[in-house]
């Protein structure tokens, strides 16, 4: 059994190019770093500065607005001066950043800390979600997604178990151990990769940089994923409350400590790192828009559940039903956005649908936290449901609009191989 599963995990890796592994293992290192801190973020400002949870969503939505800002930046440079760079210099500024957020003992300094993190640290992003697709062909982007979200999760899974050790003696140690992490993968980036932007023809000269940012224009005007970017920030609201919201929930209303509540991320990081890729090539027969669908229902039912139970085992439930809708919905909707994109708009789109992530990091948290002290911490998840309702709504709308005129990207995946 335990073989089974580990080839389940090893081999579709052994399918991709070296590149596309060495992106990979950097992105597994960096990944590592945050995973240490993240998670217990909330924890940090609420103990360090003797605030709320209020506070605590002042500074997510610090990060997601710079962040947002940054990406745009980004991607726009991405498609301009290349991948490489702006990788190597998002994780260097992630690096100092990290620090910076460490030692500073002022609120208001670390709410700038963190619009400097976000801004500049997050400027890397578009370039490594559009070096993904650059490194592989338009079947195998899906899947490509699939080990990223693997890896990402392979580091979450180990991260929360480290970081709430840590923790427990000093939060210092996770932004130092996070700098680290960051800089190490600038090393291996800057080392062992290529360029992977596509050149210019001659039938198609280099854009100047008026052009390249006026691009976003065009991007705007394709309805279809405007439409997509929304139903998108809907989902993903709901999504933000596992690593910003529930840890200080779970602390405040079930006296549940740091460490039991990395035990609980760890299974969905487990589940991901296991059965993403199974998952991945299981759905070849629905559309992509019904995938989305369903993934947010498990999104409804596992949020939804936090309002409602109470212990570990009910807890640890709610994951696992949160984490099958995670595996169904994030790989899917990174390879319709790079279905979306022309090869040469890819950072910019991955820039735009960065949208739909850094608003609901925005509002999300701050609403959560608003409604935890004003009203009850439990309707967290009641509205949670309520959003997740009007996300498959939206979702729904979309596959009976366009939903024929959609690739299934996994069909594509299977074709391909």
């Amino acid at each position: 059994m335990a073989n089974k599963l580990l080839n389940r995990v090893v081999q579709p890796w052994q399918e991709f190019p070296r590149h596309f592994q060495i992106l990979m293992g950097a992105s597994f290192i960096d990944r590592l770093g945050g995973a240490l801190l993240f998670p217990f973020f909330g924890l940090y400002v609420t103990e360090k500065f003797g605030v709320g949870m209020i506070e605590v969503g002042i500074a997510f939505a610090i990060w997601a607005v710079t962040s947002q800002i940054g990406s745009v930046i980004g991607g726009a440079l991405a498609d301009k001066i290349g991948r490489k760079t702006m990788v190597v210099f998002g994780l260097v500024i992630s690096a100092a950043s990290a620090i910076a957020m460490g030692v500073i003992t002022d609120l208001t300094l670390f709410y700038l800390a963190v619009a400097i993190a976000g801004t500049l640290g997050d400027i890397g992003q578009p370039a490594q979600q559009a070096m993904v697709a650059d490194l592989l062909p338009e079947g195998k982007r899906s899947q490509g997604y699939g080990v990223w979200r693997v890896v990402a999760n392979l580091a979450v899974m180990i991260g929360p178990l480290i970081g709430g050790w840590m923790a427990n003696s000093s939060y210092l140690y996770l932004f130092i151990t996070d700098a680290i992490t960051s800089t190490i993968t600038a090393a291996i980036v800057m080392a062992t990769l290529p360029e992977t932007k596509p050149e210019t023809t001659e039938d198609k000269p280099e854009e100047g940089l008026l052009k390249t940012f006026s691009g976003y224009l065009k991007v705007f005007k394709n309805l279809i994923f405007v439409e997509f970017i929304i139903a998108s920030i809907l989902v993903n609201t709901v999504y933000v409350q596992m690593n910003s919201t529930l840890p200080v929930f779970l602390r405040d209303v079930h006296n549940t400590p740091p460490s039991t509540y990395g035990i609980i991320l760890s299974i969905n990081a487990g589940m991901v790192v296991v059965f993403q890729f199974w998952l991945t090539r299981k759905m070849t027969s629905i559309p992509p828009m019904i995938m989305m669908v369903l993934g947010t229902f498990f999104y409804l039912v596992g949020f939804g559940m936090y309002g409602f139970v109470g212990g570990f085992l009910m807890f640890a439930l709610a994951m696992v039903i949160l984490t099958i809708g995670e595996m169904i919905l994030i790989p899917v909707a990174q390879a319709l956005v790079a279905q979306f994109a022309p090869e040469d708009m890819r950072g910019r789109y991955m820039a735009v649908y960065g949208i739909g992530w850094s608003i609901p990091f925005a509002i999300g948290p701050y609403l959560a936290g608003v409604v935890m002290e004003k009203i009850d911490p439990n309707w967290v998840w009641y509205g949670s449901m309520m959003v997740s309702f009007l996300a498959i709504l939206g979702f729904l709308r979309m596959h009976m609009s366009v939903g024929k005129t959609l690739r299934n990207p996994m069909i594509e995946e299977k074709n391909s191989q």
